[in-house]
């Protein structure tokens, strides 16, 4: 039995991750990624840095499109300032901070369910 959800045509399925990468629909990634159903980016951190507003522009530009954000820490869950919760809010943005582990597996069974979901993620 195959079990493998069904992801509309076009739509970003993140297919692989580890060692540095990310492998989403077809193309390798060496950097962060914000991952969209309909296209992925570069995303601009620095390792070991805080996530911040900023870095999280492209993601608030998104407003009316996206409704919950996936944050993918690394191997480990961390803890955001309160201020990015509530500026994402205040967009009518959800935001699940999670290792990067549980983020890429919950955008894709979430992007099958044709959720408007987002996950900004750091490499493992």
């Amino acid at each position: 039995m195959d079990i493998t959800p069904i992801i509309p045509k076009g739509r970003q399925v993140i297919t692989g991750y580890g060692n540095g990468q990310f492998k989403v629909s077809g193309q390798v990634y060496s950097t962060p990624v914000l991952v969209f159903p309909d296209r992925t980016v570069q995303w601009d951190i620095k390792p070991n840095v805080a996530i911040t507003l900023e870095s999280l522009s492209v993601v608030l530009e998104e407003e009316g499109e996206i409704d919950l954000l996936l944050i993918g820490c690394g191997k480990a869950q961390s803890i955001l300032p309160p201020k990015i919760r509530t500026a994402l809010k205040e967009a009518g943005i959800a935001l699940e901070v999670m290792d990067t582990g549980a983020a890429v597996r919950t955008y894709n069974v979430l992007l099958a369910e044709e959720r408007r979901v987002a996950a900004a993620l750091i490499a493992v």
